[in-house]
């Protein structure tokens, strides 16, 4: 979603009051909206009585070929009608689809830019990997800028295709720089105390490195002793209680 990174002014303009809230809170929170935004549009932008005849209908006809199980031929006849309502009721509902679903990818984008990754906190000390292809070998530094310190060795040999390293820094932004050999890599990294990081995997894939992989923690919304939720399943989970809810008190069909 990097190409949408023109839109993030405007999202964090109107959600990122939520950031600094604990995780769970924010999803609970923007799911709410999102899920009675969306049940708004699809209930003004479809006709509500020819969606409830439909849905009826629907009903009626599931209802019918559970009878009519010891009667193959009337029970395929329903089942014709009831596919029939079934794609009735799917192309009413196409038009509200249309109006939210760019809308909702694009805050998805939003979402996994901030809420998918717990950020670095200054002081903390926390590790970057570098990951190379088989024939990699030989040593690899590590540049720090001012402002961060590498707390083990700057220079490490190529062991089992990865070198790792340890750093803390001051909060900021923060470019890194490895050497090896000819070649030259940087990686991005942001310290942070509020809900700011920059992606934690840079994929390299140029033949000598793959991946450079700063050490950000997934962030778990509900958490379950060892088991946590991370923010997409979270949002799912809660979007599917809030839409029947909605809809059922808002009589939306």
């Amino acid at each position: 979603m990097a190409f949408l990174s023109f839109l993030d002014p405007i999202l964090n303009f109107a959600f990122g009051w939520l950031l600094p809230l604990p995780a769970f809170w924010s999803i609970l929170i923007l799911c709410f909206i999102i899920s009675l935004l969306i049940t708004l549009i699809y209930k003004y932008t479809t006709n509500q009585s020819v969606m409830k005849d439909l849905k009826t209908e629907i009903k009626t006809l599931q209802a019918d070929m559970k009878l009519l199980r010891n009667d193959p031929t009337k029970m395929m006849e329903v089942n014709k009608k009831a596919m029939e309502a079934n794609m009735k009721y799917m192309s009413h509902s196409l038009k509200p689809m249309l109006f939210t679903f760019l809308p909702v990818i694009l805050i998805f984008g939003w979402l996994n830019g901030h809420l998918a990754f717990e950020p670095i906190a200054p002081g903390h000390e926390f590790t970057v990997t570098t990951v190379f292809d088989k024939t990699a070998a030989g040593n690899i530094t590590l540049h720090a800028p001012t402002g961060m310190t590498v707390t083990g060795e700057s220079t490490k040999t190529i062991t089992d295709n990865n070198a790792i390293f340890t750093l803390k820094g001051e909060e900021g932004l923060y470019t890194l720089t490895f050497t090896q050999g000819d070649h030259t890599y940087t990686k991005d990294v942001h310290i942070a105390t509020n809900r700011v990081y920059v992606a934690p995997v840079l994929v390299v894939n140029d033949g000598n490195l793959k991946t450079i992989t700063t050490s950000n923690e997934k962030t778990k919304v509900i958490s379950i002793g060892s088991f946590g939720l991370t923010w997409f399943w979270s949002y799912l989970l809660f979007s599917i209680i809030f839409s029947m809810a909605l809809r059922k008190f808002m009589k939306v069909y």
